[in-house]
């Protein structure tokens, strides 16, 4: 296989992804490949940086699938593998998790370190609608 069939195969699965979650009320499984695309195409996307063995990790996915059903069609959230997806961590710099990053318009414009409440996540989440 070409680079150029490779290429076209991982864009109509990042497609496939997209258009299957549009309705879909849980967060998103975000990649090192399809997170740029995740940012882009949805105005407000908070992600969750978490590893199956963080216990904090563990303890904040509940609120977060609690978040995402509370706020579809107003936030996309995504959760992102840091053990999988270390490009990306880096990228963004993190050094600690959980971690959430808040994207409006495809631009980081907030960051949450730790577990954080529900109510905290939301009166930071609030600002960006």
């Amino acid at each position: 296989m070409s680079d150029d069939e490779i290429e076209k195969i991982k864009l109509r699965k990042v497609k496939k992804l997209m258009n299957e979650t549009k309705s879909q009320d849980a967060p998103l499984t975000a990649t090192d490949f399809s997170f740029p695309e995740i940012i882009k195409k949805n105005p407000l996307v908070v992600v969750d940086c978490w590893a199956p063995w963080c216990g904090p990790c563990k303890m904040l996915a509940p609120i977060i699938d609690t978040l995402a059903k509370e706020y579809k069609g107003k936030v996309t959230f995504a959760k992102l593998n840091t053990d999988d997806n270390l490009a990306t961590a880096r990228k963004f710099g993190i050094n600690a998790i959980p971690t959430l990053l808040v994207f409006k318009k495809g631009e980081l414009v907030d960051q949450m370190i730790g577990v954080m409440p529900k109510n905290d996540i939301e009166s930071k989440i609030k600002r960006y609608i």
